[in-house]
């Protein structure tokens, strides 16, 4: 690497900031799903009522996606960011105090719409400051933060045994409007971008939706994502109530089996697969487009064995191999968004496969929850998500690099 091409030492800084913001954000959506029994037992509610909460989340977060992004892009990334923590932070801990399922499904929408700004804002912050070979591992790293918040989700299942279900939101609540005041003192917008006001003030919502889907290249993405999407939340939604059942497994040995095995093998695959493409496209453009292809090829058999086997420490592998292979993409989306999109619109671009991810993620939860209700075996679920990852290795072979990066 030339040193023009090394980032300075503040946008490794950067992402170090953003990684306990990572953490932070998908721990306190994921673990819900991982203290279903204690949950349940205090709140009454159907197995479809149970989905809802995590389904209800996905669909207002994917709705309010390109809005965030639009806000990033329009003003200040960093301010959008630390608005965000602060914000779910503290719906967290309110989500402490619901007493009945409506007000516990109020607290999940409001969730949706404090998150929906950060991912958005983050990807595009770090985009900025790595703006040469380093931009897939860069992001790679901010996502080991959030594999390791959906590993550390299954602490809630743990703690609502031991304390309650609402400890777990009153203890993260807390946490995160402190590292939000941390935040606020030390994150910066990327010096050498177009200001958030003058030039960027321009920006408008329609005109960037326009430019991003008259790409035909972006609209492949958005189909990609959105499928991807559907075996990526099914086994985040329904993995720890298959498994406390499958296998007899106790409400918190369930939620981290099914969490930290996946995500521990995803943080050293967005590694890999962050770094592996970084040094491919020095001698290929299309790099960060092939090692997603592979990844997803590699994952589809681990799906199938999770869902599959009555052994285990079979399914623990299935997890393994689903978690380490799948992670290739997400290293991978933003650097690929950036080859073909506007740099104006890079965080409403992400913004907009959010949406889709985030509401097809949401239909496949909620339809686990009604197969359950229906004594369907949500395993089914798991199969049909994984012959949608074969088509979308597919898929993504149609992307072709349009606008430099």
């Amino acid at each position: 690497m030339t040193p023009a091409a090394r980032p300075p030492l503040r946008a490794w800084l950067v992402v170090a900031l953003l990684w306990f913001v990572a953490a932070f954000n998908y721990l306190d959506r994921v673990m819900v799903a991982t203290m279903h029994r204690s949950l349940v037992d205090a709140i009454p509610m159907t197995e479809a009522q149970f989905g809802l909460l995590t389904s209800l989340f996905l669909w207002v977060y994917g709705l309010m996606g390109p809005l965030g992004g639009y806000l990033a892009d329009r003003f200040s990334r960093s301010g959008m960011i630390i608005g965000s923590m602060l914000a779910w932070s503290g719906i967290t801990w309110l989500t402490a105090h619901a007493t009945t399922f409506n007000e516990l499904l109020a607290t999940r929408a409001l969730m949706g719409i404090a998150e929906a700004a950060y991912l958005p804002a983050a990807l595009a912050l770090i985009a900025d400051y790595h703006r040469g070979p380093t931009r897939s591992f860069a992001t790679g790293v901010h996502m080991t933060g959030i594999l390791a918040g959906s590993a550390l989700g299954g602490l809630g299942g743990w703690l609502a045994e031991g304390h309650g279900w609402s400890h777990p939101f009153r203890l993260f609540g807390i946490i995160g409007v402190v590292y939000g005041g941390v935040l606020a003192c030390a994150l910066r917008d990327a010096t050498g971008e177009a200001p958030r006001t003058g030039a960027a003030a321009r920006v408008e919502f329609g005109a960037a939706i326009a430019s991003l889907f008259s790409r035909g290249s972006f609209v492949v993405l958005f189909v990609f994502w959105g499928m991807l999407a559907i075996a990526g939340w099914s086994v985040t939604g329904w993995m720890p109530t298959y498994l406390m059942e499958h296998f007899h497994l106790r409400q918190g040995v369930a939620g981290l089996t099914a969490t930290a095995y996946a995500n521990a093998a995803g943080f050293c695959g967005v590694l890999a697969g962050g770094l592996w493409a970084d040094r491919w496209s020095r001698t290929h453009a299309r790099a960060r487009i092939f090692v997603p292809v592979i990844g997803i090829c590699v994952a589809v058999p681990g799906i199938l064995l999770a869902a599959g086997t009555s052994v285990l420490a079979g399914a623990i592998l299935g997890l393994v191999v689903f978690g380490l292979a799948r992670a290739f993409t997400d290293s991978n989306l933003m650097p690929i968004l950036c080859m073909i999109s506007d740099p104006r619109y890079r965080a409403t671009g992400y913004g907009v496969l959010n949406l889709v991810a985030n509401v097809v993620g949401g239909l496949a939860i909620f339809a686990g929850g009604m197969l359950r209700d229906r004594h369907v075996e949500v395993s089914r679920i798991f199969q049909f998500g994984a012959a949608g990852m074969v088509v979308c290795a597919g898929l993504l072979l149609f992307v072709s690099r349009r606008t430099p990066t």
